[in-house]
């Protein structure tokens, strides 16, 4: 497979505005934890949407590493070698590796902006499910919640009262901007 200059720039361009978007961010009081950006990941996946899967998970994976940089001081946290594996993958290379399958239902659902949103939904419950599964695992044993509740639960609570609204916001975004922006979201060339 051939990847083209065009590719790579937009690859990079996508990846640049989704990581300074994600320094942008928000909560409200039913945050418990975690941020809310302002559509962070709907460049990446544009991206996916626009050169399909594998090119989507290459730069999902690389727009993580930075993020990962970003957060490094996170890793610092674990008590093991094996926390840090899991920080690492859990909370930063999978998580957000992920978000470069949202295209994957473009040649399944026929409606474009229904696939759009289906695949949003999909990859970012997966992102979800990697930082409930860190949530429960390791950040729970570093430290325990406060209000003393059941560790699954407080994953469950903590993860879903920043992703919840992500995926709501990006959907929303994503279905706005999906006619004015149609020719690029369907990967044609823009001259």
């Amino acid at each position: 497979m051939k990847i083209s200059t065009r590719q790579i720039v937009e690859s990079a361009l996508m990846i640049a505005i989704a990581s300074v978007l994600s320094l942008i961010t928000f909560s409200g009081p039913w945050a418990l934890g975690g941020g809310i950006t302002v559509c962070s990941m709907l460049p990446l996946v544009i991206l996916s949407h626009r050169f399909g899967v594998k090119a989507g998970l290459t730069a999902s994976v690389i727009y993580g590493l930075i993020q990962m940089l970003l957060g490094f001081s996170n890793v610092q946290y674990a008590q093991s070698f094996m926390m840090a594996v899991g920080i690492v993958f859990l909370d930063y290379i999978i998580a957000f590796g992920v978000i470069g399958l949202s295209s994957m239902f473009n040649g399944v659902i026929k409606n474009r902006i229904v696939s759009v949103i289906v695949g949003i939904a999909f990859s970012f419950s997966l992102r979800f499910v990697c930082h409930f599964i860190s949530g429960w695992w390791i950040w729970e044993s570093l430290w325990p919640n406060e209000l003393g509740w059941a560790a699954p639960i407080w994953s469950l609570a903590y993860n879903a009262s920043y992703m919840l609204p992500e995926i709501i916001i990006t959907c929303a975004v994503a279905a706005l901007s999906y006619k004015p922006l149609s020719a690029y979201w369907q990967g044609k060339m823009i001259r």
